[in-house]
């Protein structure tokens, strides 16, 4: 009976633990702009990407595990680009090299996010 118990409390842990596991979220445009936030500077003017950039971008590339969120950060840095005054894409294509983080495609405004793969 002993036996019984004990796996039954080992069983209702486990699933606690599953029901309270968060759920895998998209990517938002929104966690996108927040952390490309830093780089906009650099983006316009070039020079040396500030460390709160890299990260962000480095965030960025952690976060994005299916091709729908790399399609999705790809397509939203398309968007946030269009709306940075003197945007300089070669500065935007320079920032993996720069921040030492692969990024698995060419951030630029010519981009075609839909052909991005896991």
């Amino acid at each position: 009976m002993a036996g019984v118990m004990m796996k039954l409390a080992c069983m209702a842990v486990m699933c606690a633990a599953l029901v309270g596991a968060p759920l895998a979220e998209a990517i938002t445009c929104g966690q996108v702009t927040t952390n490309v936030a830093p780089c906009l500077s650099y983006f316009q003017r070039g020079g040396t990407p500030s460390p709160s950039c890299c990260n962000g971008v480095k965030n960025l590339v952690g976060a994005a595990r299916t091709t729908a969120d790399k399609q999705t950060v790809c397509n939203c840095l398309k968007t946030i680009a269009a709306q940075v005054p003197g945007y300089n894409d070669a500065n935007a294509q320079a920032i993996p090299a720069k921040c030492n983080v692969n990024v698995p495609y060419k951030i630029s405004t010519s981009t075609n996010c839909a052909s991005i793969k896991l």
